[in-house]
């Protein structure tokens, strides 16, 4: 899932090697842009469109195999079997990296097999990332995919406040500002939620408002805390994604087992699944890591416009799917939260440095004195 990877996934366009923390940590901070390629407007347009569309399409396809299947299955095999996928999925792009087989092997051995401590260090974005996930499940299974897509937002502020926590960041007042007009949105969308006529089965709004409330303090939480740990050695990103999605595969068995264990038994793993759950369980896989490559042609304003289209297309195609009836005060909240993610990614100027035409003016001011 696009909002499972995407704080995890940022590392990646700084690059592995030594020198990456310092704009990892700028970048989470929204303070200033990740360096950009020279490439075309329409290869940029395109990394648009695939943001948006992964986005979309996870949210609204993921709220249909909840609420129109017959049968249905385990999200808790679905959030295993995600995690199954994108280890060989890192494991593939590291081999990729390393350049041969023997370099992958070492590799391994010395980062992952051979560092239980790195293993163990890796559990903890993996035992809050597993509950994110999860808990978007029960989100969708009870809330529209257009007031989720909408209420998900709050990543940025749950996001931020951790930011300040335990990285000592500063926010502009803008960003601050945006931050308080985001969850003013999402309190209006809460105020009259928009209700889905075309689904019958039973639901519970406020489970989900309470869904995904621990879904986006648990997404703010675990990312930060993964770029603190990138930042702290020159350790490869890939190699860190296997630490993390091999304590990950650890973490979500125990779930099916808490959770589901009997029923799995009785039933079987793959119990409810078809082609839609499959396309739901590949979307999450892919598109995390996907997206992660390809935002290093973006800015954080064509971030955040991609997140305003993922909504509207959600809200879209709820309407078409799901008969969504849209209030008066789901818009305006949608819109607040759409102009807020936009004002949020606005680059602030870079005050750390000083630059050579202000230090000669300064000079030549200390002269006439």
């Amino acid at each position: 899932m696009v909002r499972w990877e995407e704080r995890r996934g940022e590392g990646l366009r700084r690059g592995a090697g030594k020198g990456s923390g310092p704009a990892l940590s700028a970048l989470s901070a929204g303070t200033m842009s990740p360096p950009k390629e020279n490439v075309s407007l329409l290869f940029k347009l395109y990394c648009l469109a695939v943001m948006t569309l992964v986005a979309a399409m996870y949210t609204v396809m993921l709220r249909y195999t909840r609420t129109v299947q017959t049968e249905l299955y385990f999200s808790t095999t679905a959030v295993c079997i995600t995690e199954v996928i994108k280890l060989f999925l890192s494991v593939g792009i590291l081999a990729r990296e390393t350049g041969s087989p023997a370099r992958l092997i070492t590799s391994l051995k010395e980062n992952v097999f051979g560092s239980v401590t790195e293993l163990l260090k890796l559990s903890v974005p993996s035992v809050v990332y597993a509950v994110q996930n999860n808990m978007a499940f029960v989100a969708l299974s009870n809330l529209d995919a257009a007031v989720y897509q909408v209420m998900y937002q709050l990543k940025i502020p749950c996001t931020a406040l951790c930011t300040v926590l335990m990285l000592s960041r500063t926010l502009s007042k803008l960003q601050w500002f945006s931050v308080f007009m985001l969850c003013g949105g999402v309190c209006l969308v809460q105020w009259e939620p928009a209700q889905a006529t075309k689904v019958q089965v039973e639901q519970n709004p406020w489970l989900g408002f309470g869904a995904i409330t621990i879904a986006v303090f648990c997404s703010g939480f675990a990312g930060v805390y993964f770029e603190k740990v990138l930042k702290s050695s020159d350790t490869s990103l890939w190699v860190r994604n296997i630490q993390m999605y091999l304590s990950g595969i650890v973490v979500t068995l125990f779930g099916v087992y808490m959770s589901d264990g009997a029923q799995v038994l009785e039933k079987g793993f793959f119990y409810g699944y078809t082609c839609s759950v499959w396309f739901v369980i590949l979307l999450a896989s892919v598109g995390g890591l996907y997206t992660s490559v390809v935002v290093k042609y973006t800015d954080n304003i064509m971030k955040g416009f991609s997140a305003a289209a993922a909504i509207l297309l959600s809200t879209v195609a709820s309407v078409i799917l799901f008969g969504l009836q849209i209030t008066v005060t789901f818009s305006l909240g949608a819109i607040l939260v759409c102009i807020s993610i936009s004002l949020y990614g606005l680059p602030r100027q870079d005050t750390t440095t000083i630059q050579p035409s202000e230090t000669k003016s300064s000079k030549e001011r200390l002269a006439a004195v």
